[in-house]
């Protein structure tokens, strides 16, 4: 900082302004601090209580779509699946928590809602045909919650621009003017994630990156993390790799498959512990 005042005094006097008064100067340099402190911190990333409310914001708009199931003992099973893998990820912990919901869908689909809100379709559960495929299912959602997925669907140059006005000194005292600025911002942030969650599905790397967590989060958590194959080679089977959420991605399911099973831990789950997982699931599921 220091450096760069420096220089806007040399840039000043080079350029013939040695007439300027000591006032002027002054309220020049307060200018140039205060852009630059702006400028630092619009640099910095979002942090975890700001991802929460964005991914509240996210899940509100995604539930304006669909209704939540009326299923309350499915939904608490669903959210004990989910937190028992969660305890076994890098952030066990988000902000506000993780909560994990069912939607009424018939259509296969799975949204990771940033800060860990998890929606999950009626489809998509019925889809799976164990507690271990389930459990894959929302472990490779607890992936892309944890690697800030959603996060990084928002273009660069909103959250620069957002950052930019709050930090200015300007933004203190802002009018329903700079109020709009940064709710055009705001809801332009959520439009990105929505739009990349619901139809743009992520990409290759991001997918390969969450599938191969997955696996480490279920070999962790005590499940078979061989699931993830089976309903990835069961999805293809049925000819629906082609449909949203986790299966609307980037690089085709049968990639995946090769991404999943080059990463396979190499040792399994207990079977007489899948067996009952299974019954459970479908006691669930009647």
């Amino acid at each position: 900082m220091k450096k760069l005042l420096s220089l806007f005094c040399i840039l000043m006097l080079l350029a013939g302004c040695s007439s300027v008064g000591l006032q002027d100067v002054s309220k020049h340099m307060d200018m140039l601090t205060t852009t630059a402190s702006a400028a630092q911190k619009a640099s910095r990333p979002i942090t975890d209580e700001e991802e929460y409310y964005i991914g509240r914001a996210v899940a509100a708009r995604i539930l304006s779509s669909f209704s939540l199931s009326k299923n309350r003992k499915l939904s608490e099973y669903v959210n004990h699946v989910g937190l028992s893998i969660s305890l076994h990820s890098e952030k066990p912990h988000t902000h506000g928590g993780y909560h994990f919901a069912i939607l009424e869908s018939t259509e296969m689909n799975a949204f990771a809602c940033p800060g860990g809100t998890i929606f999950v379709t009626k489809g998509m559960v019925n889809a799976a045909k164990s507690e271990d495929e389930l459990a894959a299912v929302l472990a490779h959602e607890i992936a892309h919650v944890n690697h800030r997925d959603g996060i990084s669907a928002i273009k660069k140059s909103r959250w620069t621009e957002a950052l930019t006005i709050i930090g200015t000194k300007a933004a203190r005292e802002y009018g329903s003017q700079g109020l709009s600025q940064l709710t055009t911002i705001f809801e332009g942030s959520i439009d990105d994630i929505v739009k990349t969650l619901v139809v743009n599905g992520y990409g290759r790397s991001q997918e390969y990156d969450a599938d191969k967590t997955a696996l480490d989060y279920l070999s962790k958590a005590g499940y078979d993390p061989s699931a993830l194959k089976a309903f990835l080679d069961r999805i293809i089977a049925g000819g629906k790799a082609s449909e949203g959420g986790i299966m609307k991605t980037h690089p085709a399911t049968t990639d995946r498959i090769g991404n999943v099973m080059e990463n396979m831990p190499s040792t399994g789950a207990d079977s007489s512990y899948v067996r009952k997982r299974t019954d459970r699931f479908i006691s669930f599921l009647r």
